[in-house]
């Protein structure tokens, strides 16, 4: 090693003699640590400054202003280009030919036409300004002074001094001669505050049009959500990246709000219609929907993008930031003690729309299917429908629960037949009841023309089991599967294809579609279908259909676990807005309790009161004696079976219910009992009921 690169050691303060020199450093040796501690603290002390909030907001604040001024002189100067050539013109024109309008171009393009003729002679006078003003000056300065010497002349002979001719004369030149001298008086003055003057005039133009850029705007207008308006949805729609329509509202610049309606208050959002020009289909801007909901400010969910009623147009309906975030509100069901329903004529509060507004939906006649991802609210979803049903005391269910975990269990003492559990054996069972109601429908289409029928609701929870099941019958055939020989299929589609003529229709909730647990020919039978979360896209076309899916209806894009108990509903009996292929409901949530209130309500409103009483119909009737003659030698029957042979025993009995007949027969002993799952009556406890009131009465 050379003594050139031998390190020079360090010499504490404290060894060093008075006068020696201190040793060079060399270009590598650091800064003293006392030095390098001040430059952090200063460094950090500038970013700490130069990053604070207010820093950066009286940043903004300056350079807002500042550019406000150079925005006011472009719009200024675009004003007066626009005044003095077509370009404005022109622009309308390209807009009305990108949104294929050609009489409107046409109409632009004549105007424009007119303009330049219009400009031309205004130009062409101005070769002749300068001799017509040099004439005009001339007679002006003549006609002045020949006015002036003839009231001289007045004065002069009025008072007899010839002197007097000038005067008038006089007194206008010194009266010139004061108005320049205040002109220049006050120029000095005018010169210093013209520029300041020209200024505040282009920052009042430039803030007025918003002439600044995002960045440099306050934070309020800065933040997702701040109020839609039209040139905001311009931008929105020309930056979804679609190629033609960027062009199109590009060129279209000003005039591209001619594309919008209006823009209306639309519940807890707003909603507009978009015209899009020639080129643009509107499955291109609807499949964009994320992208149109971050340009308006929104997340994806609070903007829902469906096909309007007019050709290429799309109809955008856009959530207050936050609003669908918030809870639903507590079911009329839950809230209001004395609600009951109609089934003709009502409809179930089922819960919002999007807007805000109460969704009601009728029931009456109506095939039902309802199906989504497992645990997103189907099973609430349909038990909401089925409690307002039940405050209809004409209303017989039949239910089937095939999950078995006690979802339906309020409605025991409410269904002629209450079926839970997920087996086979329960699988068998509500196949069987179902071919019961077919049965039944049948029976109904039977009778005389006229004859008018209660209603008879068949709910099946869970359909998929029985679709998937592997029960055989005795006789070969199968209890599930999606093939035309399915017991439980078929049943269904019988249902479906004459139940509502005589009010029996079915309602079937499931899971995950599919074709296989599915079948087409079932899930197409239903005149209201709705989907809550679902995964793809196909599953949707399976729920809803491809034409309200090809429309805009998007249940696959809900989010799984957020929205939850929120529905895409489409078909008859669902009041969808004009025009618009289905409707997002946010359903009321139903717990437990609150059901069990509801159905103990509609058991008390059964067994209590109807237009005619059991105590009222014992007095001209003997139900206890008509049942008995009805039964003959059947040992035992089910109820609704008792129901229909009494009314053909007796017209009297026409409009009876199961709480009719259970009231009149209970007190006797003799009241309905369930057997297997069905409310039966015993031909031996109704005997017994008869021997008894003879011994009493005698």
């Amino acid at each position: 090693m050379t003594a050139e690169n031998v390190p020079v050691p360090a010499v504490p303060v404290s060894l060093r003699k008075a006068g020696t020199p201190v040793p060079a450093q060399s270009a590598g040796t650091v800064l003293p640590a006392h030095a390098a501690t001040r430059t952090r603290r200063v460094v950090r002390g500038l970013r700490a400054v130069l990053g604070h909030e207010y820093t950066r907001t009286a940043a903004r604040t300056a350079a807002r202003h500042a550019l406000y001024v150079g925005g006011g002189g472009r719009v200024l100067a675009r004003r007066a280009w626009e005044s003095r050539t077509t370009a404005r013109h022109e622009r309308f024109v390209r807009a009305a030919e990108a949104a294929g309008n050609a009489e409107l171009a046409a109409e632009w393009a004549d105007r424009a036409h007119q303009f330049r003729a219009a400009r031309h002679a205004r130009r062409m006078d101005l070769l002749t300004a300068p001799q017509r003003i040099a004439r005009g000056a001339a007679v002006t300065t003549a006609s002045t002074a020949g006015a002036l010497l003839g009231l001289g002349a007045v004065l002069a002979v009025a008072d007899g001094d010839p002197g007097l001719i000038l005067t008038p004369a006089v007194a206008a030149i010194d009266a010139v001669r004061l108005l320049v001298a205040a002109v220049a008086l006050v120029w000095d003055v005018g010169v210093v505050l013209a520029p300041w003057a020209l200024l505040a005039a282009l920052w009042a133009v430039g803030a007025r049009s918003q002439a600044a850029p995002a960045w440099a705007l306050p934070r309020a207008q800065r933040d997702d959500g701040a109020p839609i308006t039209p040139s905001v949805v311009v931008t929105a729609v020309r930056d979804l990246g679609i190629a033609t329509l960027r062009k199109a509202v590009t060129d279209m610049g000003d005039a591209g709000a001619a594309m919008l309606s209006p823009i209306v208050t639309a519940g807890c959002g707003i909603e507009v219609d978009v015209s899009l020009p020639s080129g643009v289909s509107t499955e291109e801007v609807m499949n964009r929907r994320r992208k149109l909901a971050e340009n308006l400010g929104r997340h994806e969910h609070e903007v829902h993008v469906t096909k309007a009623q007019a050709a290429r147009t799309v109809h955008i309906w856009a959530a207050d930031s936050g609003a669908l975030d918030e809870p639903v509100p507590a079911s009329p069901l839950v809230t209001d003690a004395t609600l009951t329903a109609d089934y003709k004529n009502g409809r179930a509060p089922w819960g919002l729309d999007l807007r805000g507004d109460l969704a009601a939906v009728s029931l009456y006649q109506k095939h039902l299917l309802i199906t989504g991802l497992s645990n997103q609210g189907k099973t609430a979803s349909l038990r909401a429908l089925a409690l307002w049903l039940a405050l209809d005391r004409t209303v017989e269910f039949r239910i089937g629960d095939l999950k078995g975990i006690g979802d339906w269990r309020m409605f025991e003492g409410l269904a002629t037949q209450l079926i839970e559990g997920p087996t086979d054996a329960h699988v068998i069972a509500v196949t069987e009841m179902a071919e019961g109601v077919a049965r039944e429908m049948e029976r109904r289409l039977q009778a005389a023309a006229g004859t008018s029928f209660p209603p008879l609701v068949l709910i099946v929870d869970e359909a998929q089991v029985a679709y998937g099941s592997g029960a055989v019958g005795g006789d070969k055939r199968p209890y599930g599967g999606a093939k035309a020989t399915s017991r439980y299929f078929r049943a269904v589609k019988a249902i479906h294809d004459q139940g509502r003529a005589v009010n029996v229709t079915v309602w079937e909730g499931t899971q995950d579609p599919t074709n296989e647990n599915l079948p087409k020919r079932s899930r197409e039978g239903n005149h209201i279908r709705a989907a809550l979360v679902l995964g793809t896209e196909a599953q949707a076309k399976m729920a809803l259909g491809e034409t309200p899916v090809d429309a805009g209806a998007a249940p696959h894009k809900l989010r799984q676990g957020f929205d939850k108990g929120q529905l895409v509903a489409v078909g008859d009996g669902i009041p969808l807005p004009a025009g618009q292929p289905s409707m997002n409901i946010r359903t009321h949530f139903i717990d437990d309790d609150e059901a069990e209130a509801i159905a103990e309500r509609a058991k008390e409103m059964r067994n209590g009161t109807s237009e005619k009483s059991p105590a009222e119909c014992v007095n001209v009737l003997d139900p206890l004696a008509d049942v008995a003659a009805v039964l003959g030698n059947d040992e035992r029957a089910r109820t609704q079976e008792i129901l229909h042979r009494l009314t053909e025993h007796d017209d009297s009995y026409r409009g009876w219910t199961f709480a009719d007949l259970s009231a009149a027969l209970t007190p006797f002993g003799a009241g309905p009992y369930k057997s297997n799952g069905v409310q039966t009556i015993s031909r031996a406890r109704v005997l017994e009921a008869l021997a008894e009131r003879e011994e009493d009465a005698a």
